[in-house]
């Protein structure tokens, strides 16, 4: 999962449409994004539930993504990677957000149907509008009031508030909720870097890199159950007959599930509008109960489907609802 940050040097690319000559590559690049992290979101699922923890699976992610996307920084601007000593508290940060999101993120589709915890991870943009109306007093569209209550009336329905008791698992909802917040610092501090001169594609390097360092120290790798590599693992649910070694999964995790879908979003952003590629990405949740439903058997009532489709409406709204400054 991804959002897309309005910065104002996205915004000056909004300003240049020539820049845009194929916008229905950019919404394919965006669709194909969001439907691999769907999918990576039930894959990521199956490892969890054949034994791993979230906090290996956290660590992993994190070694990969700093070697790929390093990798490619290296390899197309390396002086990107530099880091002036006063931003390095900021992306010490940005690096902590990355971690908390994705470790909260596993924990929470372990415990939840995967379209539901994607849809309350979803509620960030809500988080990062309230902050910028209310921190920093920058001025919002009324429509953030509409969204705050769209969100607010699909969270009740997505957890069965009416119940008294609701169903889904406590644990697993208030992972999400944090994964939210931890989401939604994420994106602040995304737009703060790149307002201040930060190159783009060096921030998922940066922010792996830290993430990694944040993770060695948290649980050493001398102490990674090594065994489980040499592990083939069911694919469960509907396909449980099938099975793969278990670094195949990893890897499809790391390249399909992380590496390529972020390097999509950021080919879109060459043809559609930052605001536009984040809206569109919101088609994660609903691709990835779709796959969850097909592949490993999870269904939502239709009080919950109804709640997913007013939180996905109400993120849109808010997602809309800054009012961005023209640079310069």
């Amino acid at each position: 999962m991804l959002d897309a940050p309005t910065t104002p040097e996205l915004a000056e690319l909004e300003a240049r449409p020539a820049a845009r000559q194929r916008p229905l590559l950019g919404y394919a690049m965006v669709v194909s994004a969001a439907s691999l992290w769907a999918a990576n979101g039930v894959l990521s699922k199956v490892i969890l539930q054949s034994g791993l923890s979230s906090f290996r699976l956290s660590e992993v992610r994190a070694l990969g993504g700093a070697i790929l996307f390093t990798a490619l920084v290296l390899a197309v601007k390396p002086r990107a990677l530099l880091v002036r000593l006063r931003e390095l508290p900021w992306l010490v940060a940005f690096g902590l957000c990355l971690a908390f999101v994705q470790f909260f993120y596993f924990v929470a589709i372990e415990r939840l149907e995967i379209g539901v915890a994607l849809v309350l991870q979803y509620l960030s943009p809500v988080w990062v509008a309230l902050w910028a109306r209310f921190y920093v007093r920058e001025p919002v569209r009324r429509r953030l009031w509409l969204a705050l209550a769209l969100a607010l009336a699909g969270l009740s329905l997505v957890v069965e508030l009416w119940s008294g008791a609701s169903g889904l698992d406590g644990g697993g909802v208030a992972a999400s909720l944090v994964a939210s917040l931890a989401y939604a610092g994420w994106i602040l501090l995304a737009d703060r870097s790149l307002e201040r001169g930060r190159e783009t594609l060096s921030l998922p390097a940066i922010g792996f890199i830290v993430t990694l360092v944040f993770w060695t120290f948290a649980q050493p790798w001398w102490t990674f159950p090594a065994g489980v590599l040499d592990d083939d693992v069911s694919l469960l649910g509907r396909i449980a007959q099938v099975n793969l070694p278990f670094p195949v999964l990893l890897a499809l995790v790391l390249v399909l599930g992380t590496f390529v879908p972020f390097l999509l979003v950021f080919g879109a952003l060459r043809h559609l509008s930052p605001t536009r590629v984040t809206v569109i990405a919101m088609l994660e949740p609903v691709v990835a109960a779709l796959v969850a439903y097909a592949w490993l058997g999870e269904e939502l009532a239709g009080g919950q489907i109804a709640g997913c489709l007013l939180v996905l409406l109400g993120v849109g709204l808010a997602q809309t609802a800054r009012v961005t400054r023209a640079p310069g």
